[in-house]
């Protein structure tokens, strides 16, 4: 192979992975910004109208387990405390797994989603999951409190 034509590909491949790199630390808030709000909407749901929700966790909803009401509680609960840990990237790469456990939970215990064929459904949670595994696994970014914690703590 010749060597000219590799060190070329190369050049030019820089600008476009520094530009990738500039952007990396608003593309990690609005995933986090996203998956926040998509499951704070949810919690906010589920405490608009408890007894509905303790109804969809007793028939339609089966977690394994848990009784129906704790199972209840603590999706409310992740949903309700765990966001907005994940948006100010705060704690960020524990907010991002327990919401990854809510989000697995959901798709375990409703087995509707594959009973009706809601590929639309299943594709969110996947996405969701995926999502959330990367802000675990990579952290949530500059744009976040553990990353001024972790610079205002280094200088000390």
């Amino acid at each position: 192979m010749n060597t000219a034509l590799l060190q070329r590909g190369i050049a030019l491949s820089a600008q476009p992975v520094s530009w990738l790199n500039a952007a990396q630390p608003v593309l990690l808030l609005a995933v986090r910004l996203y998956i926040a709000w998509v499951f704070f909407r949810s919690g906010l749901t589920k405490i608009d109208d408890w007894g509905t929700t303790l109804a969809l966790f007793q028939d339609e909803y089966q977690v394994p387990l848990l009784p129906p009401a704790l199972a209840a509680f603590m999706g409310a609960s992740g949903e309700l405390l765990l966001p907005p840990l994940l948006l100010l990237g705060l704690a960020g790469r524990f907010a991002a797994l327990g919401l990854f456990v809510v989000n697995a939970m959901a798709v375990i215990s409703y087995p509707a989603l594959f009973q009706f064929d809601c590929p639309a459904a299943i594709q969110s949670h996947y996405f969701w999951g995926a999502s959330l595994l990367g802000l675990a696994a990579f952290g949530p970014g500059a744009l976040s409190l553990d990353a001024w914690l972790m610079k205002r703590f280094k200088r000390l």
